[in-house]
């Protein structure tokens, strides 16, 4: 049994043929394969960014509420001493 030598330039030439072709075929291929993940991790990224910005928005009503109570207070300890106090005469 004869072994044939291996000609490098008909692989090399044979490997590159198809590489031209299966190349752009994989990278279209992949393109429409991964859009759908990437389109559902950055809706996922987005949800997450409204999440915070509903956090922040609660934490500022929650802040202003204190402060409107602070004054309601104010003004019922200001009613309070006038009534203490009576018509000065």
């Amino acid at each position: 049994m004869e072994v044939m030598p291996l000609d490098m330039t008909a692989l090399a030439g044979t490997i590159g043929g198809i590489l031209i072709v299966l190349v752009p075929v994989a990278g279209v291929t992949a393109r429409f394969a991964f859009k759908p993940i990437v389109e559902a991790i950055a809706a996922m990224r987005e949800g997450r960014d409204d999440g915070r910005e509903v956090a922040i928005m609660e934490q500022r009503i929650d802040l202003l509420e204190q402060q409107v109570r602070g004054l309601e207070r104010l003004v019922e300890d200001t009613d309070f001493r006038r009534q203490l106090e009576g018509p000065r005469s």
